[in-house]
Formats: structure tokens, C-alpha cells, sequence
């Protein structure tokens, strides 16, 4: 069993140990932590890389707020920003055009829980990968000695040291290779063979 933080369009990190899990299951019970992969993606653009990141709900009194309570903020057109930031950064890349019809829903879809958001995005991957898309969620924070913990990948600060495998990206003419991107930049880029990088 290996348990992960859902994340928003997570980073290829994040889905090299989910392909390589049996049995994954989602953390439901943990703290909602700012700067982290559950609300922010990285993508490549001509600039660079570049941050997505959705706009959450806080109150003052949340001082402890669990990431299944977090609510999104749907008072930013954000979705229109990020589709159309990706529509930019990839429109000439080898698959975008491939994938754009079934990622264009959760562009359009109101969530009103960031984990719904989240699950979806896993969806989306795991079905354009073509893998199991099958998890169970935790009904209690725990640390088990007998499950693999990735929910560290969920931290922006906490990546793995290990070197990420090269492959051509859209402006590394440009800029270079950016390792550990949003799994989209590897999707957009690799299509289905992206299955076979991992």
C-alpha cells in the first residue's frame, strides 16, 4: 500500500512511485498546507517555468483547516486563466491538441472542494496514461510502518534528490531542461508513450 497527498496535476515525481504502486490510497485527514502541490502546479512556457496555482477559501479562524475542508475560490476566472496558459505553453506541442477535448471539463466544472478537484486530475492522468486508476481514501491520519509514505511529495520544498530522466521539452532550446514539471508538461509532450519514461 502507498499513501499520497491528491495533488493538482502533479509532478512527474509524484506519478513515477504512483505507476509503481499496487495499492494507492489517498490521504483524506491532513492538515492543509500553503506552498504545496495540493493547490499549485508548474508547467513550461516561453518565459520559463511557470506557476498555476488555485485561489483557496481561508478564514481567519482557520487555523487547522483539513485539505478535504478546503473549499476553492471561485471568484477568479482561475480556470480560464490556467486553460489558457496551457493552450499557449503547449497548442504546438506533439499531443495537446490530442488530450484537449477530455482535459477541457475541468476547466469548465465548479468544484467546490480542492480534494474533488484534485481526484479528478488524477482521473484524467491515470485514464490518458492508461493505467489503474483504482484508490482507496484514509479515514483517519496515520503513520503506518507497514504502508510506502509518499504524502512528503505533496511538499513544494520536499522533492526527491534523485535526477530526473531527460526528454525533449517544448522551449528547452531556450531555457534548458526543467526537471519534475506538472505531469502534463511529460503528457503533452509524449503522449501515451509517456508511460514507458517511468
Amino acid at each position: 500500500m502507498s499513501v499520497f497527498i491528491p495533488t493538482y496535476f502533479s509532478p512527474i515525481s509524484h506519478y513515477s512511485e504512483i505507476i509503481k504502486s499496487e495499492n494507492i490510497v489517498f490521504e483524506m485527514e491532513d492538515n492543509f498546507q500553503k506552498q504545496s502541490y495540493r493547490n499549485r502546479c508548474y508547467i513550461y512556457n516561453s518565459n520559463g517555468k511557470q506557476l498555476l496555482s488555485i485561489p483557496v477559501k481561508h478564514k481567519i479562524t482557520d487555523q487547522r483547516k483539513k485539505t478535504k475542508d478546503t473549499k476553492v475560490e471561485n471568484d477568479f476566472p482561475w480556470q480560464d486563466q490556467h486553460f489558457k496558459s496551457l493552450q499557449i505553453a503547449y497548442r504546438t506541442s506533439p499531443f495537446f491538441e490530442f488530450f484537449e477535448d477530455d482535459i477541457a471539463p475541468i476547466f469548465s466544472k465548479k468544484y467546490t472542494y480542492l480534494q474533488d478537484l484534485n481526484i479528478d486530475t488524477y482521473l484524467f492522468i491515470t485514464d490518458a496514461l492508461q493505467v489503474s486508476s483504482n484508490f482507496s481514501k484514509t479515514e483517519e491520519f496515520l503513520i503506518d510502518e507497514t504502508q510506502k509514505d509518499f504524502r512528503v511529495l505533496a511538499d513544494v520544498k520536499k522533492q526527491p534528490e534523485k535526477l530526473v530522466s531527460r526528454y525533449i521539452q517544448m522551449f528547452d532550446d531556450k531555457h534548458g531542461f526543467i526537471p519534475n514539471l506538472s505531469i502534463l508538461d511529460l503528457l503533452f509532450m509524449e503522449g501515451p508513450n509517456a508511460i514507458s519514461y517511468f
